[in-house]
């Protein structure tokens, strides 16, 4: 292990480049729509959408406007946070590990340049669209450069099951979404999500930490992969069924799941998402209990369709998962919102 170069404290980074007085009030009340979503108090949807990675600066920003602008249609049905994941996790360890890594694309691994760069990134869609994004957890500590600039943080299924992912979360003043892991493991997330949900005493950036538990901690339904490595879903009605079951035998502060219509469950074949969410939503509307239970979507979706190589070059189309291209992105939310009016 040799050490590259020393990475700023983040508290220097955050005072150097803070939110506004009015930016931080507008993250309270979108945090309080938030919550009032996840404990039932507000009846509308969740919808996380946006690309695999945000790989690049320039791309990210213009699919975050055209999101703004299909914000205001579906606003009374849906709360949209836009995916902004400038790290992703690799099975092996190898490959394109996002933004935080790899600042620019075509260029080398720099931390230090990606934590300034991911900082920004996430501002300025703050200032130039009024959204407040979600980012994915890779490392706990990582978090802490961006957790006051963000809505909603994921834990992946690679390290939902990790006691320092599952301890952090737990300090967190942002809903936490806790992915199965990827053997499907119903119990395992269910225990994530107990832990994120306790108040903790853990080592955190170099401190002996208290915290008080995030009771907006949930769970999030991804697919799996079975013995013999084959995607497998879990979103139809009968997992949903059998994992509410679980879910309330545990002494949880909150019984919340948002389905991810990628991954596993679409086997990533991205046009599937769209009749995913369309069943996902079909039995939210036919099953009382089960609409009281799932609190949102997750999507992912780009300017273009489907995935390239990286440094392939084609503006807005991913480098990792393949995405929805915009305009069935579009086409889908509208419809989605128009089951939910009529439904």
């Amino acid at each position: 292990m040799r050490f590259v170069q020393k990475l700023p404290d983040a508290n220097e980074l955050i005072k150097e480049n803070p939110l506004t007085a009015e930016e931080k009030s507008r993250r309270e009340d979108l945090l309080s729509s938030l919550r009032a979503i996840l404990s039932g108090k507000d009846g509308r949807k969740i919808l996380c959408i946006g690309p695999c990675s945000a790989d690049r600066e320039d791309a990210v920003l213009e699919y975050a406007y055209r999101l703004a602008s299909l914000r205001e249609k579906v606003r009374d049905v849906f709360l949209i946070i836009p995916r902004i994941y400038t790290s992703k996790p690799r099975s092996t360890g190898t490959g394109y590990k996002g933004m935080l890594h790899r600042p620019a694309i075509t260029g080398k691994d720099d931390i230090l340049a990606g934590v300034t760069a991911v900082r920004s990134l996430h501002l300025k869609v703050i200032r130039e669209t009024g959204f407040f994004g979600a980012d994915e957890m890779l490392y706990p500590e990582s978090a802490y450069y961006i957790f006051d600039l963000l809505s909603y943080i994921a834990v992946g299924a690679r390290s939902v099951e990790d006691q320092g992912h599952r301890m952090a979360a737990s300090g967190l003043d942002i809903p936490v979404g806790m992915k199965n892991p990827l053997s499907g493991d119903m119990t395992a997330v269910l225990n994530s999500v107990l832990a994120a949900q306790t108040a903790q005493t853990m080592i955190y950036r170099g401190w002996e930490v208290q915290t008080d538990g995030n009771a907006y901690a949930h769970a999030i339904l991804r697919g799996y992969s079975d013995v013999s490595g084959k995607a497998r879903p879990n979103y139809h009605y009968e997992s949903l069924c059998e994992f509410y079951d679980l879910y309330s035998k545990m002494a949880l502060k909150n019984i919340s799941v948002m389905i991810d219509c990628n991954h596993g469950n679409s086997g990533k074949h991205y046009e599937e998402q769209i009749r995913i969410a369309k069943e996902v939503l079909s039995v939210c509307r036919d099953y009382p209990s089960l609409n009281r239970f799932v609190k949102g979507l997750m999507i992912e979706s780009y300017l273009e369709d489907g995935s390239q190589i990286l440094g392939g070059g084609v503006f807005g189309k991913s480098v990792t998962d393949p995405c929805l291209g915009w305009d069935k992105t579009e086409r889908l939310v509208l419809e989605l919102a128009e089951m939910r009016e009529s439904g």
